[in-house]
Formats: C-alpha cells, structure tokens, sequence
C-alpha cells in the first residue's frame, strides 16, 4: 500500500481516528472507576474486559474510515497484519533482533542467575497463573500492539509515507502512557513532580519503543512481530545501567562491552533482519 498524493480530507480522518482511538483506549480503562489501584487483580480483570471490546470495534472504525481503493487492493485482515506468510519469520527473527539490542541486560541476567529460572517448567506455569504477568506479557503486547499500530497505520499509511507514519503513529502510544500518573499520585502517593518526572520519562521511551514497533509492522507485515517484541521488551523493562558499576571487573567490562556491542550490532542488522521479503510483505513497504 503505497501513499500517493496527502489528499487533505483523508488526512485529517485517518489522524482524528487515530486520536479518538487513542483517547478512547484510555477512557476504556477508567469506565470501571479510579477508586482501586491499577495492579488490583479485581481491576486488572476489568480492563481486560475493556482492551477486548476496544480490539473489537476498533477494525470497525478502520474499515469506515480506510479508502475504498485500498481495500479492493487487499483485505482488511493482511492491512491488520493477520496472514500465515511469513508468521515463523515474524514470531523469531525480530525477537532474535531485539535480543541482540538487549544484549547486555541478557549478560547481567546470566550473571544473576536468571537464565537457569527460565529453564524451569514451572517458573512458566506459575507465570501463566499470575494476572499481573498475563497482562504485561500477554494481553497489554498483544492489545496496544493491534489498537496504536494494526489499527493506526494502515489508516496513517493511507495518506504519509511509511517512515513518516512510522514516526507519528508512536506519538499516540507515548502520550496514551501518560495517564499512569494518576494512579503514581492517588494510589502511590508520589509527589507530583516525582510523578511528572516518572511519567514524562516513560511517555519518552514508550514513543521511541513505539516507532520501532511501528517500524517492525510495516516492514514485516505481520502483527505478531511487535507483539512478541512488545512482550519481550515489557519482561526486560529499561535497562539498568547504573547495575554495570556493581560488578567487578572483568564481569564489569564484559557487561559494558555488551550494552556497546549489541547497540552496534542492533544497527547494522536492523535494515537486513526486517527485509520485507523476508516475510512476503509487499503492502507497506516497496522495495
């Protein structure tokens, strides 16, 4: 799916969709009240409930407002990433170039023992039994993954070049984050600067995960390359730098070395890992 000429009208529909689903995935969330905190099962279970009947009506609002022309040319389902091309691509090689970026977190989880809990059946089972793991390596990956970039891309695609799609479709993500502030200042009793500061810090590297994964979508083609991506990156959390200076050489020099190596490696390999050829995609992204 190419875009041709900005046409004006188009525009502003594709971006007042792609705003009014992002406001309404978070008035989704505070439909339930505010009374509980965010990490209460009891309102996890609620917002479940929400993100499920936002991931149901939103490919309603895509397909009203996506032009006619584009959906002669393809199906809604491959627009929103649903194909069996390519998915084995999509469910491993993005990952394994994620990892190589994550690098040198990975080395201090060897070092602490992590990679031998990983290897245990039941560190999974317990997990998959865990409301709180479920929602940040299951439901929020694969929910905010199909409504900020299955559902907003094609619709910003329509009308931007892809890299400028790429690069607008996170700012709807990274703001959307900005309301866990609430919950820090009324349930965590954070000061409202701490507050502020948290969550203007995690807007940023939301927006910036945002764009890769906007990247990974339209290269790719499939929605589960930022899902399994998303999840992965959600269990890894931000890296830890200030950890590096507890080790003791050489462990403290590997480490060091890793975080540089994986940031170099990550770059070089990123254009040739997510070759749209790789994972028969030719809708977003022409070669």
């Amino acid at each position: 799916m190419e875009a041709g000429e900005p046409i004006f009208p188009t525009c502003c529909t594709s971006i007042a969709a792609c705003l009014f689903l992002s406001v309404a995935y978070v008035a989704s969330l505070y439909i339930w009240g505010t009374r509980e905190s965010r990490d209460d099962p009891a309102m996890i279970v609620k917002r479940f409930y929400s993100v499920f009947v936002m991931m149901f009506w939103s490919p309603l609002l895509v397909y009203i407002c996506l032009d006619r022309e584009v959906l002669l040319k393809t199906s809604l389902y491959h627009l929103l990433g649903f194909k069996l091309e390519g998915l084995v691509q999509a469910l491993t090689i993005p990952l394994g170039l994620t990892m190589v970026l994550f690098l040198g977190s990975l080395s201090m989880q060897g070092l602490t023992g992590l990679w031998h809990l990983y290897t245990e059946p039941m560190y999974w089972v317990w997990n998959m039994k865990d409301i709180h793991f479920l929602r940040s390596h299951v439901v929020a990956p694969i929910a905010e993954e199909f409504v900020f970039r299955a559902c907003m891309l094609p619709l910003l695609l329509q009308c931007f070049q892809p890299l400028t799609a790429i690069f607008i479709a996170p700012l709807f993500f990274g703001v959307a984050h900005l309301h866990h502030m609430y919950d820090r200042v009324m349930h965590a009793q954070l000061p409202f600067k701490h507050a502020l500061a948290i969550s203007c810090f995690q807007m940023t590297y939301t927006t910036i995960f945002g764009a890769y994964s906007a990247f990974l979508f339209v290269r790719t083609g499939h929605l589960a390359a930022p899902c399994v991506v998303h999840a992965f990156c959600n269990h890894m959390g931000f890296p830890d730098f200030s950890e590096v200076f507890t080790y003791k050489n050489p462990h403290k020099f590997i480490v060091a070395s890793l975080f540089l190596v994986g940031l170099v490696a990550w770059c070089f390999l990123l254009a040739p890992l997510t070759k749209p050829s790789l994972y028969y995609n030719n809708l977003f992204w022409k070669e």
